[in-house]
């Protein structure tokens, strides 16, 4: 298991949204011939589980909701393997983890998707050492777990996940497992001289490649009514700033009403377009 975080990070005040609604994207950009990001949105219960498309709006109160982004490795095609068997191996281990976590009244989310990520983890580690053409194979992996009036989540990578509070300003709750990413946490960097740092996309950590110690970085959000969240590759980053995502997401022209996940992707790839960009939206109501 990979090591317990005790000091999970909560944020919000709560609230009783009874809707969930969601949006996806993803684009090869304009200069890569492989698209080697995938997403994920499911739907989980205690009988098991739901694959849902890349957009759609259902009742919050029923069931739980479970949204991921993964960016792929490898080089060749063994990128996008990785991003889908990362995508995949949730949807498989998600149910069985989630009954055995739920003999409580409340599961140990910590715990479960730590599981989760370990085993994703095991499986790139053991094919990439198992065939030449998937050696040094990984994928970064951003998922959000959404339940009443909670989300929990966990990351490894620098994929994104961004709160953007009903009246506050957007924020990135997943932490960059870069050195950059780092001195920018710890004030070293603005995000100018962060986002044009020559080592900005060299992993610390990721599953599958050549990592032996797996740590994700767990957290806990309290949200309320009009509350939203984006996952997304680097990607959408390398095109858009913070500011520019909030903009984007909080003025849609009418025609575009409900489709801020494409909206993102477009002007990203637009803007730069040098990597696959992937964004995941998803809307508390």
């Amino acid at each position: 298991m990979p090591e317990r975080d005790d000091s999970l990070e909560v944020v919000g005040s709560g609230g009783a949204p009874s809707r969930v609604v969601w949006s996806a994207e993803t684009d090869v950009g304009r200069f890569r011939k492989n698209n080697e990001d995938s997403f994920l949105a499911l739907a989980l219960d205690g009988e098991g589980v739901s694959r849902l498309g890349k957009f759609g709006e259902m009742p919050l109160l029923v069931q739980d909701y479970v949204f991921a982004v993964s960016d792929g490795m490898g080089g060749a095609k063994a990128g996008d393997f990785a991003s889908r068997i990362a995508v995949e191996q949730i949807t498989r281990l998600l149910p069985g983890s989630f009954r055995r976590a739920a003999g409580g009244l409340t599961p140990d989310f910590q715990n479960l998707l730590g599981e989760i990520f370990t085993r994703i983890h095991d499986e790139l580690t053991l094919l990439g050492q198992s065939y030449e053409e998937l050696r040094g194979m990984g994928a970064t992996l951003s998922l959000c777990w959404v339940r009443p009036s909670w989300m929990y989540f966990a990351h490894v990578g620098d994929s994104r996940i961004y709160h953007l509070p009903k009246g506050g300003t957007i924020r990135q709750i997943s932490e960059d497992h870069t050195h950059v990413g780092w001195l920018f946490r710890e004030g070293r960097l603005s995000e100018r001289e962060a986002r044009m740092h020559a080592g900005r996309n060299a992993l610390q950590q990721s599953l599958g490649g050549k990592n032996q110690h797996l740590s994700p970085h767990f957290g806990a959000v309290a949200y309320d009514p009009g509350d939203s969240f984006l996952l997304c590759s680097d990607g959408l980053v390398e095109g858009l700033w913070d500011k520019g995502m909030e903009r984007i997401i909080r003025c849609p022209p009418p025609q575009m009403q409900g489709r801020a996940a494409e909206r993102l992707v477009r002007e990203a790839v637009e803007t730069d377009g040098s990597d696959n960009t992937t964004a995941m939206f998803v809307e508390l109501f």
